[in-house]
């Protein structure tokens, strides 16, 4: 028997080719539906879905359901997930340099946050989470945070003595609230809750999207606006996933996450002013420190014991601190 053998036409070739397999991203996200990083994680997907054609196709997981942040950060970075929303603040313990960004007051307020993170600056950090293994594409907002519990509220640091706070796991925190006469308790987001209810400890400290969201205001009815703390949050892919993305998909996904941070923004804001008015409704009673210098001042000794033990991160605390 004879076989004919003929080539294939270029045009007939280009019919049958097998297509590529999508790239699925797999996102971490501890919000909740609706919350403003959870709509802007979620029209960040689509961007990236629709503006590749489909040859990445990520889905945003919620509600910490792969896991909490300290798990989540440790799967971005050996790839097992694809990217994520991280706050900064427990960022620490593997990125030293972003320590600096949850030192108490580092920030004026929020605004001037946005111009570090967006430029220069910024991109010291995200060289640094580089090398880490994560890759920084935008900074999200996530307000300021301030002191809420259930005993009574703070005027003065001298309030906080002998109170229970839940923090983030990270020293600094131990430390300021330390420093500031309470009992730090670092504990997972996820406990906060009942342990309010319980009594295993008297508050937390959060912003206002969060305090609500998480129904935390349902037991803690005092509400200090202290502003200690100003993180911001990033969107960030895996350094194994951006190695094995082309070059002109990194800039479709890198104007995605730029454009999801200006909307998380916008919605931010909104949520801020909603937030209060909701929980203030629910017979919240809030409070602004009168006297935030005590609180500032408190501090010496955080930014003391900082600095001695990373002298090379003072020049990043003083190009912050002289940032209009």
């Amino acid at each position: 028997m004879t076989f004919t053998r003929f080539a294939l036409s270029g045009a007939l070739a280009a019919l049958i080719a097998v297509p590529a397999v999508a790239e699925d991203w797999r996102g971490w996200n501890i919000h909740p539906e609706g919350y403003p990083n959870t709509v802007a994680l979620e029209s960040f997907a689509k961007d990236v879905a629709e503006k590749t054609d489909g040859r990445i196709e990520p889905t945003v997981y919620n509600n910490a359901t792969l896991g909490d942040q300290p798990d989540a950060i440790e799967q971005v970075r050996n790839g097992g997930l694809d990217f994520a929303n991280f706050n900064m603040g427990p960022m620490g313990e593997i990125v030293p340099a972003t320590n600096v960004l949850s030192l108490p007051f580092i920030f004026r307020d929020v605004e001037q946050m946005h111009t570090v993170m967006d430029g220069e600056i910024g991109q010291r950090f995200s060289d640094a989470l580089s090398e880490a293994g994560l890759v920084a594409l935008s900074w999200f907002d996530s307000g300021s945070r301030s002191f809420y519990n259930t005993k009574h509220p703070i005027k003065t640091p001298a309030d906080m003595d002998g109170l229970k706070f839940r923090v983030m796991s990270n020293e600094l925190y131990v430390n300021m609230v330390d420093d500031l006469g309470g009992n730090a308790t670092p504990m997972a987001y996820g406990e906060v809750y009942q342990s309010l209810k319980t009594g295993v400890i008297d508050g937390a400290e959060n912003n206002y999207p969060s305090f609500e969201s998480s129904n935390h205001y349902e037991v803690a009815k005092y509400y200090s606006i202290t502003n200690h703390l100003i993180i911001p949050e990033c969107i960030c892919v895996s350094t194994a996933t951006w190695d094995a993305t082309s070059e002109e998909d990194k800039a479709i996904v890198t104007q995605a996450a730029v454009d999801a941070a200006v909307l998380q923004r916008e919605l931010w804001a909104k949520r801020e002013m909603e937030s209060r008015a909701k929980v203030e409704a629910a017979g919240v009673e809030i409070n602004e420190v009168e006297d935030p210098k005590a609180f500032q001042d408190a501090m010496a000794p955080v930014y003391a014991g900082f600095l001695e033990a990373n002298p090379d991160l003072e020049p990043l605390v003083k190009d912050i601190q002289a940032t209009e």
